[in-house]
């Protein structure tokens, strides 16, 4: 029995095993009948019986299955600063996070294409209840996050997740994606919560936990889609919050927002590697100042590098221009870019609602100002 049984993803000799359970589930018949259209005869069944690694399954399986999702639903993916990485290295990548399974699948794609290590992600196992869902997920090489934990669950459980996550970097040579925050940021605000942060240094034992970030290679990645595939989702909750209403999710709200993802349409995608923290983290660590305030400085310096790394689509510019009823940034779309645009948020939303309009616009808008906050946009 392994400490980390609990949240871990499937070990290579579970594979097979866990694979020929799914075998038959219609939802992946489902995904390989879309993944490989062509193959009347069922061929990827056969080759999922001779699949005994979790890379063999993502490499087989998931890879081309995310390629043809790019084909049907975007405009292609472009990625910049992959090349600072270096093969047989572990990185710890902190990211901001816009989509439940597309953030981590392309980040792996990229990783995969450029013969980096792939990563073990996390993910809340709120999204993973379903049995057929929590297996491909450990097959995919996720590790899960307990949500709705308090006090001295929360804490265990935490203690758990880091200690997993220092393990796959410094013993195991894993790479690990984690979000900046927990869950995904709805309003387009990029912002490091200093809790995720603090998570990950209770696997440091030392006086001074913050001794962690100097043991690990720490990446801020930043991730960016012209149209968000879940934007009109993400708006209930918003409102809610605007109202200081508590929300409530329907039964199913998960599982939608994570096929909408999936098949909605996301037009450009780009994927930022915005160097490496090594410096900061050293002269962070060396102030003679409470944890709290290190953190705070480790935050504020992930959002300058995820926000600087943020690539802004026709859409951040036109969504602020139409919420600020401006043309500031006119120069940056084309008329066709906008009219496509404002008729998306007459398809998607009720444009006669002044409170939608304000949360659909800002989400995209939000964008602009944080990266403005670092980088002069003429």
């Amino acid at each position: 029995m392994s400490k980390f049984d609990s949240i871990r993803p499937f070990f290579d000799a579970e594979a097979n095993k866990a694979i020929l359970e799914i075998l038959d589930d219609p939802m992946l018949v489902a995904m390989m009948e879309f993944t490989f259209p062509e193959d009347k005869t069922g061929l990827w069944k056969e080759l999922m019986r001779h699949t005994h690694s979790l890379r063999d399954f993502q490499i087989n399986f998931i890879y081309p299955g995310l390629m043809k999702v790019l084909e049907r639903t975007s405009d292609g993916l472009s990625t910049s600063g992959f090349e600072q990485l270096e093969p047989n290295t572990a990185y710890l990548f902190v990211s901001n996070h816009r989509d439940i399974i597309l953030d981590t699948s392309l980040l792996n794609a990229c990783l995969y294409e450029n013969g980096l290590v792939m990563t073990t992600s996390a993910i809340g196992d709120n999204l993973i209840k379903k049995p057929f869902l929590l297996t491909l997920s450990r097959l995919n090489r996720n590790f899960a996050i307990k949500r709705g934990l308090k006090g001295r669950e929360l804490l265990e459980s935490s203690q758990l997740a880091s200690e997993y996550i220092f393990n796959s970097l410094t013993h195991e040579n894993r790479s690990v994606w984690i979000a900046q925050r927990e869950g995904r940021t709805k309003d387009g605000n990029d912002l490091t919560h200093k809790g995720v942060l603090r998570m990950l240094t209770l696997a440091e034992k030392g006086s001074d936990p913050f001794v962690y970030f100097q043991k690990v290679k720490l990446v801020p990645v930043s991730i960016s889609y012209e149209y968000d595939p879940t934007d009109t989702l993400k708006i209930p909750e918003l409102i809610a919050k605007a109202r200081d209403e508590k929300y409530i999710k329907s039964e199913n709200e998960d599982f939608l927002n994570l096929l909408r993802g999936i098949i909605g349409t996301k037009k450009r995608i780009h994927i930022s590697i915005n160097g490496f923290l090594n410096e900061d983290i050293d002269k962070i660590a060396g102030q003679e100042i409470p944890l709290s305030e290190k953190l705070s400085q480790l935050a504020e310096i992930m959002d300058e590098k995820i926000w600087a790394g943020y690539r802004l689509w026709p859409s951040n510019f036109i969504a602020h221009d139409l919420l600020h009823a401006k043309e500031e940034f006119k120069s940056h779309y084309t008329e066709k870019e906008k009219t496509d645009f404002e008729k998306r948020i007459e398809a998607k939303i009720n444009s006669k609602n002044p409170e939608e309009v304000e949360k659909y616009l800002s989400m995209y808008a939000n964008p602009v100002d944080n990266k403005r906050k670092v980088v002069t946009i003429s």
